[in-house]
């Protein structure tokens, strides 16, 4: 069935994913239904009110730029459509356990930062359901990702993420739980049974999400719960590890790499305020490579690199890393002529020292890696980039020449520690203010986050390319086709 396009004043149709959890498959499936509609010839979007998330990308802003969940980037993209910050026009990233930054329409707002949670949702809510009519005024179809679970009770009466935005858009909605854990009959009908009854009538269908096993032998519970809420299991999606979408919220399972001999093994840092992991997801698909996370020296054993990622709080990252006794293993790991890259967080880590006089981070000395020095600052860089690589020597030599682009998250100023200059220690600076390595040339810290997602840097380091997101996206759709009632995904929209 080809849906055309729409050309009057009626608002977009809704679709939302609910979950009975955090992590039970409502960012798959939202991105899914992106590239489900957008193949039926409509114009999609997608939304989530608030998300929590260190994991971000830089998107179209009023102001230039702003940042966005990656989760809501990638289903953007899925839809064909260009990400913007009203697409999750409230993000959450997280600095310590009691404190989050708070990015309001892709900008930090210091003010909101500092509110109390329930306090922040009256205030926030006028400029998110804004953004949700203007997305609805614009497209066909709006498909809304949800936040944990609904049946929060304890936050319903400050909900902004869930059923206030069903409400708010007079949206129909799918429950979806992870039947892998266990207890999914019983999560699907206390989330339904906990719902106030006008909101219980807008959720068309149970999906269990990652099945092993024979489906038959599910009978008669789908039956037996659809007669107790009279809601159908309209889909039972297998477990898929190999599905290409980068993760968001979590770090990613070593079942889910590329089969077949492993040739060379790139363990990335996980340190607690880890940041964009998701950038990661291409290597996952590289033949040969395998990709591990690593929170303690033992697990950078035998590793060929060594990745620091982003940090969304780099001196505590650090502080972190002499505790595990991680800094002395990436020392001997470069001494030894080992590869390490430092990314964004992780290029500030590889330095001399981090200065903060404005209370951004925190001061810290750095592992000592690169003679340099970062200096924080209120001011948040967020922008997208293109550059070109200088010459660079030894493990990164084949990066030499290539032109790449990406985005940049970051408070820290890095620059050559003016001392050990003086001293004749000075960084070879490969990309103009973006990226180092040291004189041996195994040490490279880069302030570009995406180097992976770029084809030209994968097939200069392994000589190989990775599925392309748009395949991926088309898969996820494929997938989603193959599993779920006949006719309901159009009757959603009818």
């Amino acid at each position: 069935m080809n849906l055309q396009a729409n050309s009057g004043p009626q608002r977009a149709k809704c679709v939302m994913v609910l979950g009975t959890s955090s992590g039970a498959g409502k960012s798959w499936l939202a991105t899914a239904l992106c590239r489900h509609y957008a193949r039926q010839g409509l114009k999609v979007a997608p939304f989530k009110a608030q998300n929590m998330s260190n994991n971000a990308r830089v998107v179209a802003s009023p102001g230039g730029s702003g940042e966005i969940g990656s989760a809501q980037y990638f289903q953007a993209l899925a839809a064909r459509a260009e990400p913007d910050v009203r697409m999750n026009p409230l993000l959450l990233k997280p600095e310590a356990d009691t404190r989050s930054q708070v990015v309001m329409l892709g900008q930090v707002d210091a003010e909101l930062s500092t509110m109390p949670w329930r306090g922040r949702s009256e205030k926030v809510w006028p400029r998110i359901a804004q953004a949700l009519d203007d997305l609805r005024a614009e497209y066909d179809v709006v498909v809304i990702e949800g936040a944990g679970s609904p049946a929060e009770i304890n936050l319903m009466a400050s909900d902004i993420v869930n059923l206030r935005v069903a409400r708010a858009a007079d949206a129909r909605c799918l429950l979806v739980t992870d039947i892998d854990r266990g207890g999914a009959f019983a999560h699907l009908y206390g989330t339904w049974a906990l719902l106030p009854e006008a909101d219980r009538a807008r959720i068309d269908g149970f999906v269990l999400n990652k099945f092993r096993g024979d489906a038959t032998l599910l009978a008669p519970a789908p039956e037996q719960l659809e007669q107790l809420t009279g809601v159908p299991t309209v889909a039972t999606l297998p477990m898929w590890w190999q599905h290409g979408l980068p993760e968001e919220d979590g770090v990613f399972d070593d079942r889910s790499r590329s089969q077949g001999a492993v040739t060379r093994t790139v363990a990335v840092v996980a340190y607690p305020r880890l940041s964009n992991l998701d950038e990661f997801q291409p290597l996952k698909n590289i033949p040969g490579l395998r990709l591990v996370w690593a929170r303690s020296p033992a697990e950078l054993a035998g590793a060929d690199w060594i990745v620091l990622p982003g940090s969304k709080h780099t001196s505590s990252d650090l502080a972190w890393l002499r505790e595990q006794g991680l800094d002395r293993a990436i020392t001997d790991h470069a001494g030894q002529g080992g590869a390490v890259l430092g990314i964004c967080g992780g290029l500030q880590m590889l330095g001399e020292a981090l200065i903060d006089t404005h209370g951004v981070d925190g001061n810290a000395p750095g592992l000592g890696l690169l003679p340099l020095v970062t200096q924080f600052d209120p001011d948040k860089t967020v922008q997208r980039t293109q550059a070109g690589f200088g010459d660079l020597v030894g493990a990164w030599s084949a990066l030499s020449g290539v032109a790449v682009q990406g985005y940049e998250i970051h408070h820290g100023q890095t620059a050559q520690h003016p001392a050990m200059a003086a001293a004749g220690d000075i960084a070879r600076e490969v990309l103009p203010g973006l990226a180092w390595q040291n004189e041996r040339g195994n040490v490279l810290g880069c302030y570009l986050h995406g180097l992976f997602e770029d084809p030209a840097v994968l097939q200069a380091l392994f000589g190989a390319s990775a599925p392309t997101l748009d395949c991926v996206f088309d898969g996820l759709a494929d997938y989603l086709e193959q599993h779920i009632a006949p006719g309901l995904l159009d009757a959603l929209i009818a």
